[in-house]
């Protein structure tokens, strides 16, 4: 391109408050893993070895008196995180996570209609944005450090099945007039007062009203599914950087032993085959990174694994990471599905974590169906993840992403 031509574009884009492509954000090179992680573990989740990101929730609502800015004195709960990620070497993500629990909809118990009508409410949505235009002034304090901001969890779910012909904009947003005017603000707040943020749009498997988890749609119509997915995310007309997904936010173990499922809370061969089908639908079509957050740490090896409170058996694990050829096949499956980063951790207390949560130390309790491999650590699920993570630091390094 000659000189002047150069200049001219760049002087072009200064203007147009223009950031970089999404495939020039995502702040690592390589296939990486992550994990849940509250404030303080930073520089003991680097030396586990082998993951490269740790997330923590924002929720509390935003109006409420009780929202992540009240949690340290004018929000730097955010300063201590990035602070102590950047120290470690580690790349901090945030699950920003308000709209349900903000007023007057937090009440209500059927969350599709809070968030939905909480989206319509002028004052809300005026102290949502204040919100994050707060986070965002945090994380640019720290400019040289990528902080990644997942954007709403579920929201966007329930405003795909709200939709009229997966139109974005047939949904109402105060303040800014539909989703799409939503999106967009929250680009530009980026844009204008933290280019160091990382935004990440949430993909709801459920959104398109076909749940993947509870159905068993072909993989031909899991394909499809995921490019509805993709019609209703490009109709936003807004670039997010990256887009998060979920296969499960809660172990089987706990699924079935308290909430009362069936069989079905246990993934299949076929299960996963559709939802990576359904991934690699959407990534080409919507021309987005994946990364898929909140998989529930459970197995079914460890004996510490005895279906108890912080104790719960899950197979997500096993399948991605666990040792033999087939977890290396999945991994390629995924990776070649656009995925670039898996976050582990469970979505309600009393799931099971890569830590010691329950504080009870090692323990081994009488094996059931067949989950006789003794503690390594202390963590409740008997430290496999964390085993797994070491053990694939090798095999992450030479999967650069694409």
């Amino acid at each position: 391109m000659p000189r002047r031509s150069l200049i001219a574009l760049l002087l072009a884009c200064a203007a147009l408050a223009c950031t970089a492509p999404a495939e020039a954000r995502w702040p690592l090179k390589r296939f990486a893993l992550g994990l849940t992680d509250s404030p303080g573990g930073a520089a003991k989740l680097k030396r586990s070895g082998g993951l490269k990101l740790r997330y923590q929730y924002l929720a509390g609502g935003v109006n409420t008196g009780e929202g992540w800015s009240t949690w340290n004195e004018n929000g730097t709960f955010v300063d201590r995180y990035v602070g102590e990620s950047a120290r470690a070497g580690v790349v901090p993500v945030f699950s920003y996570y308000m709209i349900r629990r903000s007023l007057p909809g937090r009440d209500d118990g059927d969350e599709a209609r809070a968030v939905l009508s909480n989206l319509r409410n002028g004052a809300t949505m005026r102290a949502w944005l204040a919100d994050l235009r707060l986070f965002l002034e945090r994380a640019a304090r720290f400019r040289s450090t990528s902080v990644v901001l997942q954007v709403e969890p579920d929201m966007w779910g329930y405003a795909h099945q709200a939709a009229s012909s997966d139109d974005a904009a047939s949904v109402p947003v105060a303040e800014v007039g539909n989703l799409p005017g939503l999106a967009q603000q929250v680009v530009r707040l980026r844009d204008q007062v933290a280019p160091n943020v990382i935004l990440a749009w949430h993909l709801s498997g459920w959104g398109t009203k076909v749940d993947l988890s509870l159905n068993n749609p072909s993989l031909k119509r899991s394909a499809a599914l995921g490019r509805r997915a993709a019609r209703f995310y490009r109709s936003l007309h807004a670039s997010f950087d990256v887009t998060f997904t979920d296969f499960s936010d809660r172990d089987a173990g706990f699924k079935r032993h308290i909430l009362g499922a069936g069989r079905e809370a246990w993934w299949t061969a076929a299960d996963y085959r559709r939802a990576v089908r359904f991934l690699s639908g959407y990534s080409r079509s919507a021309g987005q990174r994946v990364v898929i957050w909140q998989i529930p740490v459970g197995n079914t090896l460890m004996r510490a694994m005895n279906d108890s409170w912080g104790h719960f058996q899950d197979n997500h694990v096993q399948w991605a990471l666990g040792a033999g050829r087939s977890p290396r096949r999945h991994l390629r499956s995924l990776a070649r599905a656009g995925v670039v980063a898996l976050l582990f951790g469970g979505g309600a207390g009393g799931t099971t974590c890569a830590c010691d949560a329950d504080h009870d130390g090692v323990t081994n309790p009488a094996p059931i169906n067949g989950n006789r491999r003794r503690s390594l650590r202390a963590d409740d699920d008997g430290g496999y993840f964390r085993g797994r993570a070491r053990a694939l630091r090798g095999r992450l390094r030479s999967m650069r992403i694409r």
